[in-house]
């Protein structure tokens, strides 16, 4: 791994490949990549690195490099290009693995100290805000988040000069067909912050309790002589940390907790809390990003910080700069008419319950529109009911059809609309149009109040129609 000189990514535009990429180029290694020509949020970020980026997947593409990475999408092991690198004696990783491997330094012939971020909601903010504030603080670390920028970093990976590395730990399978090895599993940290667990992705996971399997798994693999730091709020992870073989530090708003978030005020783009740890106050923190789940994520950056040797009068000052990350719950403006306009990647019912809940305490009195994409027909039908209790804070909700994954079978017994009859059911106001371009009609020929919000959810495309609502 250590002689590697050229590395080729297929699927190089998706928010786990990008960074990758990135910090690949930054260790003076040959760069190039395939993929689809769709446009996707990291085009524009390849393009400024000057990495070099194949439309469309062809044998042709891939050349002679030491090294292909994969993705799990666009076929994963059965595509074309990797089938071809196999073919050619080329060694083939996964994004997942490859993750680890820099993380351990095998690819980049360097030693870190690795800080993994996980949960079913929250790592990617996490993931940023720890960067963001060793990064602020002189640490320079390397850093791998699911995004494709990060307003106080830029770029969402970088090759640090300093000891620490950070990355994301993702919960789904390393490749649908001939890996099932859970993503996060490839990582080996020194520390371990947990943000929340509860079911998601029904395709790989059959229920609560082997997700908690899974946790519990990555928990063991963590350095004895590291820390585990969880959201002691979550009573699943509580039930996990009591094997861990390091040190557990809890976080929260309960006063079980080892560090507990306390006198909470939100204002329209500022939130503060105080941070007490053991009953004593360490101090009251300002943050630029909104609601009770980015507390409980900067909490969990606070902890890392106060551990890696940052003081508290400097953690307080550098989380001022976090400004969010693409895609979560980020503004993205005002529109022509004057509505304020959000963008959210939340893709699950807990998620989209904590994005609209924060902007209705953010903008009180205006009136709410939220954009639903749905993502993943298994997901839309494991969670149906409850997502059809998700969208009590909006004042209409507008479903375009489900986001498909290649990963999965068509499966025609759930569909948007069906969550619309669901939803309006609950005496919520909702219109379903299918296609994207039909929901940018019905946007822009209705009239709503001067005070109203419109907020695009989803993990698929509906973001890209921000720009066309007038």
């Amino acid at each position: 791994m250590q002689k590697i000189k050229s590395i080729h990514f297929v699927g190089i535009k998706g928010v786990g490949m990008t960074p990758l990429a990135i910090i690949a180029k930054q260790a003076g290694i040959n760069v190039t990549g395939s993929d689809i020509p769709q446009v996707f949020i990291t085009d524009s970020v390849l393009a400024k690195n000057d990495i070099k980026v194949f439309e469309g997947f062809s044998a042709d593409h891939i050349g002679q490099p030491d090294l292909v990475i994969t993705t799990n999408a666009h076929g994963g092991y059965d595509n074309v290009e990797v089938v071809a690198a196999k073919k050619r004696g080329i060694q083939v990783i996964s994004q997942a693995q490859a993750v680890g491997e820099f993380m351990q330094g095998e690819i980049l012939d360097r030693k870190f100290i690795g800080i993994s971020i996980t949960g079913t909601h929250g790592k990617t903010t996490t993931s940023a805000m720890i960067a963001s504030l060793l990064t602020t603080a002189g640490k320079d670390p390397s850093y791998v988040v699911g995004t494709a920028s990060i307003p106080s970093l830029g770029y969402a990976g970088h090759l640090g000069k300093g000891d620490y590395f950070v990355a994301e730990a993702d919960e789904y399978v390393t490749e649908s067909k001939y890996d099932r090895t859970i993503k996060f599993l490839w990582q080996h940290p020194r520390v371990l912050v947990m943000t929340n667990l509860e079911h998601d992705h029904p395709d790989v996971y059959p229920d609560l309790e082997s997700v908690k399997k899974a946790f519990a798994n990555f928990i063991q693999q963590l350095d004895p002589t590291g820390l585990l730091i969880i959201n002691g709020d979550d009573k699943n992870l509580l039930d996990l940390s009591g094997n861990s073989p390091a040190q557990v530090i809890s976080f929260g708003f309960s006063e079980r907790n080892e560090y507990q978030i306390k006198n909470v005020q939100v204002k329209t783009h500022e939130t503060t809390f105080t941070l007490a740890r053991k009953s004593e106050d360490l101090d009251k923190f300002i943050l630029h990003v909104s609601g009770e789940h980015n507390i409980l994520n900067s909490a969990a950056a606070i902890i890392v910080g106060i551990n890696a040797g940052i003081s508290i009068d400097d953690i307080k000052m550098y989380m001022q700069i976090f400004r969010g990350s693409k895609r979560r719950l980020e503004y993205r403006g005002d529109s022509r008419r004057g509505y304020v306009l959000y963008d959210d990647y939340g893709h699950h019912p807990t998620e989209i319950k904590a994005s609209l809940k924060t902007l209705r305490s953010m903008f009180p009195g205006y009136y709410l529109v939220c954009i639903f994409q749905p993502h993943t027909a298994s997901r839309t039908k494991a969670f149906f009911d409850d997502f059809s209790k998700s969208f009590s804070e909006a004042d209409e909700i507008i479903l375009t059809d489900i986001f498909a994954s290649a990963r999965e079978q068509s499966d025609f017994s759930v569909s948007s609309l069906m969550l619309a009859e669901a939803i309006e059911a609950k005496s919520k106001k909702v219109k379903y149009e299918a296609n994207l371009v039909d929901v940018v009609k019905y946007i822009n020929n209705h009239s709503y109040p001067p005070k109203t919000l419109i907020v695009t959810i989803g993990a698929g495309d509906v973001y890209k129609i921000i720009d066309d609502i007038s």
